[in-house]
């Protein structure tokens, strides 16, 4: 069973010919589940409909700027037809974050290793702010816990900054449902989780979890889904890290994140940008 909710940004009257249009870009997708009878449906129905769901979103003008200063009586939330009732709206800025910072340590992405960890570093830097978490995972053949969820930016960036490459190969699956299941276990209620991952999503050795436990566990733990691949123009040229970056942009597009591709190593820096401005610019519907 798919649902999906629609979310309108309303104008008044009077305020239209003094705004810019806006655009409301958000998504929340249960995830996909197998046939099952109809007395079952019904039953998953109500346990989904009265489910309270976190909605990331970010609203932006014409020019791509975020509009900030909306409140919960500006949006109209539709599932399935039916308009739904806005418990509470976190306003940017002022939601704490709850970050899982996935890092890539395996053969397939050792290239530009040392300057993708310094982009990290300054990410958190730039993003973490008071109230706000981050936890560090390296996906390698197992998924390790690098760093458990500290508030302190200094203690974040030594435990990536301890991340060595290896070669082994790569548990994407394993360590992206780790991670989700960890933000769920210890991101403080009403948080905005984030998944920040560094990975061309080369999956080639994941014991426990396929593409649907992960799509699953993310959206069951309310966890956007952000990807940065490093393979730039060389992607085209591997089918594997084209299945690899299908695997990101499927997880990315059922969470409400997005999926980066960087055309060089040195654009890393600008894409951990716009990660951090978008995150720092969404609201947070509930």
């Amino acid at each position: 069973m798919r649902l999906s909710l629609i979310i309108s940004l309303l104008l008044l009257p009077s305020m239209a010919p003094h705004l810019p249009s806006y655009r409301v870009i958000a998504t929340q997708l249960s995830p996909q589940r197998p046939p099952q009878n109809s007395r079952q449906d019904q039953d998953e129905a109500i346990r989904l409909t009265s489910r309270l769901v976190a909605v990331p979103l970010s609203a932006s003008d014409a020019a791509g700027n975020p509009v900030r200063n909306l409140g919960a009586q500006d949006f109209v939330i539709e599932e399935a037809g039916r308009q739904q009732a806005i418990i509470s709206l976190g306003e940017p800025g002022k939601v704490p974050t709850e970050i899982a910072l996935l890092f890539d340590v395996s053969g397939s992405v050792q290239a530009q290793f040392t300057f993708e960890q310094q982009a990290a570093v300054r990410f958190i830097k730039q993003v973490l702010k008071p109230g706000d978490a981050v936890s560090v995972f390296s996906i390698g053949a197992k998924p390790k816990l690098i760093k458990t969820r500290t508030t302190n930016g200094d203690e974040a960036t030594t435990g990536l900054l301890s991340i060595v490459p290896v070669r082994e190969p790569t548990a994407f699956f394993d360590t992206v449902v780790e991670a989700a299941l960890y933000l769920g276990k210890t991101a403080d209620p009403g948080s905005r989780r984030v998944l920040v991952v560094i990975s061309d999503g080369e999956e080639n050795y994941s014991e426990r979890y396929k593409l649907a436990d992960a799509l699953r566990e993310l959206q069951k733990n309310d966890c956007l889904f952000y990807s940065i691949n490093p393979s730039g123009s060389a992607l085209s040229l591997n089918q594997m890290s084209i299945k690899g970056q299908g695997f990101m942009e499927s997880m990315s597009a059922q969470t409400g994140g997005k999926a980066f591709v960087p055309e060089k190593t040195t654009d890393l820096e600008a894409v951990f940008h716009q990660i951090a401005e978008e995150l720092q610019a969404q609201y947070l519907l509930g």
